[in-house]
C-alpha cells in the first residue's frame, strides 16, 4: 500500500497560474480548483488509493508571531484566494480527506502525516506531493519519498543528500542558514549553500560545529569567517531554523484506512453542476465503480 499526500496550496497555486480562467455559474472564478480536481482523479486512475490533501486554509500561521516578516496572504490575488475554501469543499464532497490548517501550515500536516503514515506496517511508501523544499526534511531512505508531481521527480533519502548536499534531518539548519524567500525569511549572510552543506553534511546541526574554527574540519574553507558569522548570528539562526522545522505533533487521523478514496459523496454532483464540470462527475463515479467493482 502506497500513501500520497498532496499540497492543495501548491496544487491550487499551480493550476491557477496555468489554466485559463473560468467562472461557475454564480460567477465565481473556479478554473484552478477544476485543474486540481482532474489532478487528483488523474491520481487515483495511475492506481492511488489513499489519498489526502492538505491545504493552508488560512495562509498565515504560529510562526508569524514568531517573526514578524514571515509569508502572509499580502499580494495573493483575491480571486486565487477565493478558491481555497471551494477546493476543500469540493475535494471533501469527491471523497477526498483534506486537511484544512489554520494554526499550522500545509507542510506541517504533510509531515505530520508522512511520519504518522510510516509508522503502520502496511504501508509500503509514503509519498509527498509537492516540489517546496523544506518537505525534503521528511524523507526517510526509500520509505517516505518526495515527489514534484509537475516535473515527475521523486527523491528519496539518497536524492535530497544529492540535491542539497545534507541528510534530510539537516534540511531546517541549511534552510535557516541559506534562508528560504518563499517563506520570507533571509538566513545569515554568508552563507551561501555551498557553505552550508559542507559543514551541516559534517556537523549535522548547529549544537555540533564547535566554536573554536581551529576545532572544524580542515575540508571547510574560510572556517574562521563562517564562525564569527554563525555565531554572532547564532539566535537568528535559531529562529530561522525553528521556523524552517516542520511540526510532527499534529492529530491528523487514526488509522491510514481513513484515507483511503471510496469514491464521490452525493453531493459532488451538485459541486459539478455548479462548476460546469459534469466530466469530472462523471470520471469520479466510473472510477469508483471501477475500483470497487476490482476488491
Amino acid at each position: 500500500m502506497e500513501v500520497h499526500l498532496v499540497d492543495g496550496t501548491y496544487e491550487l497555486f499551480r493550476h491557477y497560474f496555468a489554466v485559463p480562467q473560468s467562472s461557475d455559474l454564480d460567477g465565481q472564478e473556479i478554473a484552478a480548483v477544476r485543474g486540481v480536481l482532474s489532478s487528483v482523479l488523474s491520481m487515483l486512475s495511475k492506481g492511488a488509493t489513499h489519498i489526502a490533501v492538505a491545504t493552508d486554509h488560512v495562509i498565515e500561521s504560529f510562526r508569524n508571531d514568531l517573526y514578524e516578516y514571515y509569508k502572509t496572504g499580502d499580494g495573493v490575488p483575491p480571486d486565487l484566494m477565493s478558491q481555497f475554501p471551494i477546493l476543500e469543499d469540493a475535494l471533501e464532497s469527491m471523497g477526498v480527506v483534506v486537511w484544512r490548517m489554520v494554526e499550522f501550515e500545509a507542510d506541517d500536516a504533510l509531515a505530520a502525516g508522512a511520519a504518522r503514515a510510516s509508522k503502520d506496517a502496511n504501508v509500503d511508501r509514503v509519498v509527498i506531493c509537492t516540489p517546496d523544499k523544506d518537505l525534503g526534511q521528511s524523507v526517510v531512505g526509500d520509505r517516505v519519498v518526495q515527489l514534484d508531481r509537475r516535473r515527475e521527480i521523486t527523491r528519496n533519502e539518497a536524492a535530497i543528500i544529492e540535491k542539497f548536499g545534507v541528510r534530510p534531518a539537516s534540511i531546517p539548519d541549511y534552510l535557516g542558514l541559506v534562508g528560504d524567500t518563499a517563506d520570507g525569511f533571509p538566513g545569515i549572510p554568508g552563507w551561501g549553500a555551498k557553505a552550508a552543506s559542507s559543514v551541516l553534511f559534517i556537523y549535522n546541526h548547529y549544537e555540533n560545529i564547535p566554536n573554536d574554527p581551529d576545532q572544524w574540519d580542515r575540508s571547510i574553507r574560510n572556517s574562521k569567517k563562517l564562525a564569527k558569522i554563525l555565531f554572532d548570528s547564532w539566535e537568528d539562526a535559531l529562529l530561522f531554523r525553528k521556523l524552517a522545522t516542520l511540526r510532527l505533533d499534529i492529530d491528523l487521523f487514526n488509522s491510514v484506512d481513513e484515507l483511503r478514496w471510496i469514491g464521490p459523496k452525493p453531493e459532488f454532483d451538485k459541486f459539478c453542476t455548479r462548476m460546469r464540470s459534469m466530466d469530472l462527475f462523471k470520471r469520479a463515479t466510473a472510477l469508483a465503480l471501477k475500483q470497487s467493482s476490482s476488491i
